[in-house]
């Protein structure tokens, strides 16, 4: 007779060191609730541009419908290496430096594997996306994070980097726009990190995926600084400005030799991102812009209108000035940020998410996505009102 066995003896050590996605936690608490308002998870709440679905439905009318490129159409290369040339002034070869991925959840895990060796530490700024550090886990990597402080406008600084790099230093992730706190960087900030960067020869991993949402002053590229286009895996997508989240489509820029190692993982995993979705990207690039601007302009309407309302409430909000996030402080209530999110779910039907879930220095504030109507956005801020005046 056959011994029985655990499943569980033959799982990897590392996956008992990531644990599940506190914001899905949340919103699968909610998915069968009613007369619920979500702030919480990152997705815009407008439908992809008709446009944008009317070529993907032709495409699959005309019988597109096979595998592409492992790197993607070299239409759209072609199309993003014009738009950063255009935008940004840092041009890409679309032959060679360019890798169309399902997701920039997909571009950054393969960033990630494509450099790190075993023991390879990345430092990630937190709070941060909550898949900067597992991918780098996944990887055999050493996560080193680095907490960016309220006090700074939960902007980075260039000796706060440089005083976490070892020498088993491989690359640094930053992202701004930033997830969770809507915080950005100017120009001088990024040239100091920029010459950090140079100083100890270590790689930039820049999720600019927020780019196009940025409502005050001007988003650098990363990669467009001097010195820093061949030090950079720049990663970027159309699910934010282009409200394209279900086509899961975005894209890596980096030089040739990192671009290459990428793509031998995306070929042996994905094969190809999703041709029906490429096309739809071309559509986006080519005639989106008037839609992309209609939309940022709605969500500056009505970051103000949170902002304003959070502060009105007693819970002081630092002012994003990018992505579609305000991130208040709820210290003054005395509960956590898990028991404030909770509390205000089961009494109040509001989704936030902690900020804790983003990383240790997110400890003590909220999460809440303004991708959500004003109408909505006025009635969740009435329900938070009434809740912190209940305690």
């Amino acid at each position: 007779m056959r011994t029985q066995c655990k499943p569980s003896q033959f799982i990897a050590n590392r996956m008992q060191k990531v644990p599940p996605s506190g914001i899905r936690k949340f919103f699968d608490l909610v998915s069968d609730s009613e007369d619920v308002i979500t702030l919480g998870v990152g997705e815009p709440d407008y439908v992809t541009p008709w446009h944008i679905r009317e070529a993907c439905i032709h495409s699959i009318e005309y019988g597109e419908t096979s595998y592409t490129s492992n790197y993607g159409l070299m239409e759209l290369r072609e199309e993003l290496s014009k738009h950063y040339t255009r935008r940004h002034n840092v041009y890409y070869e679309p032959e060679t430096e360019i890798l169309v991925t399902a997701g920039v959840s997909e571009g950054l895990d393969l960033a990630i594997r494509a450099i790190v060796n075993p023991g390879d530490e990345i430092i990630v700024v937190q709070p941060s996306y909550v898949a900067y550090v597992p991918a780098i886990i996944f990887a055999g990597g050493v996560p080193v994070t680095l907490g960016a402080r309220p006090e700074n406008d939960f902007k980075i600084t260039a000796d706060e980097i440089r005083a976490a790099i070892t020498n088993k230093t491989k690359a640094v992730i930053i992202n701004y726009p930033n997830n969770p706190t809507g915080a950005t960087m100017d120009k001088s900030d990024l040239e100091a990190i920029a010459d950090v960067i140079v100083e100890h020869n270590i790689l930039m991993i820049s999720d600019e995926v927020y780019e196009r949402l940025t409502y005050e002053g001007t988003h650098t590229c990363f990669s467009s600084l001097e010195g820093m286009r061949d030090r950079t895996i720049l990663l970027n997508g159309f699910s934010k400005a282009y409200a394209m989240t279900g086509f899961r489509m975005a894209y890596a820029l980096a030089p040739k030799e990192i671009i290459d190692a990428m793509m031998l993982i995306h070929q042996y995993t994905m094969i190809c991102a999703p041709i029906t979705a490429q096309i739809g990207a071309i559509e986006a690039l080519r005639n989106g812009e008037e839609e992309v601007e209609k939309m940022a302009r709605e969500y500056n309407r009505r970051r103000k209108l949170i902002v304003g309302g959070l502060n009105k409430i007693g819970l002081d909000c630092f002012n994003p000035r990018g992505a579609f996030y305000a991130f208040p402080a709820i210290s003054s209530t005395g509960l956590s940020a898990d028991e404030f999110a909770e509390r205000l779910l089961n009494e109040y039907k509001v989704v936030t998410i902690p900020g804790n879930i983003f990383g240790d220095t997110g400890d003590g504030f909220l999460r809440c996505a303004y991708a959500a109507s004003r109408e909505d956005i006025k009635e969740a801020l009435d329900r938070i009102g009434n809740f912190v005046d209940g305690l």
